[in-house]
């Protein structure tokens, strides 16, 4: 994509986005639509690029192809029309050295942009519930 860095070619399938999308149209809307969820991949990209504990994870990362690749993601999982055509989880996320507590904080930077964009505690759970297997996919140690 235009900006983007160029990566190793693989096979885009929406399976790589790791979960199986919502049914309905309830969780899109409780994110404010495709709008609202990249206000949420905008403000939780720059956060973690920012954090003082995490941010050096990010750093040397390819930003517009990051967001670009989570907006598709959460957006295919909650459902409001798009398709996902990054690589899957352990690829996209291998090598980077991901603990336990990166995650941890990765999650509270993705909470923070949640609740700034006004979704509800109880849409962001049910969220991050669809968002927790991929933990085994992305923690290296």
């Amino acid at each position: 994509m235009p900006g983007e860095d160029a990566v190793d070619p693989y096979v885009a399938n929406n399976a790589n986005a790791g979960a199986i999308p919502f049914k309905g149209e309830a969780m899109a809307v409780a994110f404010h639509g495709q709008d609202g969820i990249r206000r949420i991949v905008d403000g939780f990209v720059t956060r973690n690029f920012a954090d003082p504990v995490i941010g050096e994870i990010f750093q040397g990362h390819d930003q517009a192809r990051l967001r670009r690749t989570l907006f598709e993601q959460f957006c295919y999982i909650l459902n409001a029309g798009c398709a996902y055509t990054g690589r899957d989880m352990r690829s996209s996320h291998k090598d980077l050295g991901t603990q336990h507590a990166d995650m941890n904080r990765l999650v509270e930077n993705l909470q923070k942009a949640m609740a700034e964009e006004g979704v509800s505690f109880p849409a962001q759970n049910r969220f991050l519930a669809k968002l927790a297997p991929m933990r085994k996919d992305t923690v290296d140690r």
